[in-house]
């Protein structure tokens, strides 16, 4: 969709603007499919890519936040990392509505707080919109969980996934084992998956 609107002519792309207003969606991003039930991986990032929770005092109260709030909407949680920049949770619901109101609940209350312990009140925008993705089959849900475990390599900050404290790679070490790990990555390596949703 975003190549496709580059190429209309002005009139066209007021014409689909103006469509989307009307239906209420977004006005430049894709709709979220708020009634729709299933896995999904979401994304979601702090504006610009600022290192915000940077502070791993930060990235641990923002993990119990999230997590809380996602349980307390009966949502389904069954992997995630976050990231001094972005975060990835691979969740279960139904509706995707529960998760979007969780989501917006959790970066509300952390963009008030963080911004007051950094005297940025009014002058810094914390978080950027979120993705999602819906999950199609049992290989492309074991390839996003290895995708979220991995992100933490990915981007420089450690060597091995383990070494990664905000995560729940943890968790399926101890309840899965290091075996069951092993196998999954062989079997359902994340590849190129990802691409431009968390770069920056």
């Amino acid at each position: 969709m975003p190549y496709a609107y580059r190429r209309l002519t002005p009139s066209e792309r007021t014409e689909v603007i103006e469509e989307r207003r009307v239906r209420g969606l977004p006005l430049h991003s894709p709709p979220h499919a708020y009634d729709e039930a299933g896995c999904f991986l979401i994304t979601a990032a702090c504006f610009g890519h600022a290192p915000i929770m940077d502070l791993p005092e930060r990235r641990t109260s923002f993990q119990d936040c999230l997590l809380s709030a996602l349980q307390a909407s009966n949502v389904t949680v069954h992997g995630w990392v976050v990231l001094p920049n972005h975060y990835h949770i691979l969740v279960e619901s139904m509706p995707l509505a529960l998760v979007s109101t969780a989501i917006k609940r959790v970066h509300g209350s952390t963009s008030r707080d963080w911004n007051a312990a950094d005297g940025l009140t009014g002058r810094r925008r914390v978080w950027f919109r979120y993705s999602d993705r819906l999950i199609r089959n049992d290989a492309h849900y074991y390839r996003a969980l290895n995708y979220v475990h991995y992100n933490p390599v990915k981007h420089g900050y450690v060597e091995s996934p383990y070494a990664w404290e905000w995560s729940s790679l943890p968790e399926y070490l101890d309840q899965r084992g290091s075996e069951w790990l092993r196998e999954t990555w062989r079997r359902y390596m994340p590849d190129s998956m990802g691409r431009g949703w968390d770069e920056g």
